[in-house]
C-alpha cells in the first residue's frame, strides 16, 4: 500500500489559482494511473483529473480546461494546477493511485475553499 500526502489547499478568492501536490511514499511509475477526486459538502465524490503512467490525461468535462494534472516520476509527486477558480470548486480534494488490478489508494484529502 502506498501513502499519499496532499498539500497546497487553502482559501483563495474567485478567479485565483492554487497548485495541489500529492507526494507518494514510493515510486508512482508502478501505478496504472494517478488522479485527483473532489467532494463538495452534500455532494458525491467526483473524478477531477487522471494521468496514466504514459502521461495520458483525462479531465472532468465541467472543468472547461481550467485544471491541469501533471506528474514528476523522479519526485514521486503528482500535481493539480487549478486556475480561474470558482466558488463551485470548493471541496476536499483527494489524490489517488490506481494499482494494476483496479484497486485505488486514497490520500487523506486537502481542503480548497474559493470565496466569491
Amino acid at each position: 500500500q502506498v501513502q499519499l500526502v496532499e498539500s497546497g489547499g487553502g482559501l483563495v478568492q474567485a478567479g485565483g489559482s492554487l497548485r495541489l501536490s500529492c507526494a507518494a511514499s514510493r515510486t508512482i511509475f508502478s501505478f496504472n494511473a494517478m488522479g485527483w477526486y473532489r467532494q463538495a459538502p452534500g455532494k458525491q465524490r467526483e473524478s477531477v483529473a487522471r494521468i496514466t503512467s504514459s502521461g495520458r490525461t483525462n479531465y472532468a468535462d465541467s472543468l472547461k480546461g481550467r485544471f491541469t494534472i501533471s506528474r514528476d516520476n523522479a519526485k514521486n509527486t503528482v500535481y493539480l494546477q487549478m486556475n480561474s477558480l470558482e466558488p463551485e470548486d470548493t471541496a476536499v480534494y483527494y489524490c489517488t493511485a490506481e494499482r494494476v488490478g483496479g484497486v485505488i489508494d486514497w490520500g487523506q484529502g486537502t481542503q480548497v475553499t474559493v470565496s466569491s
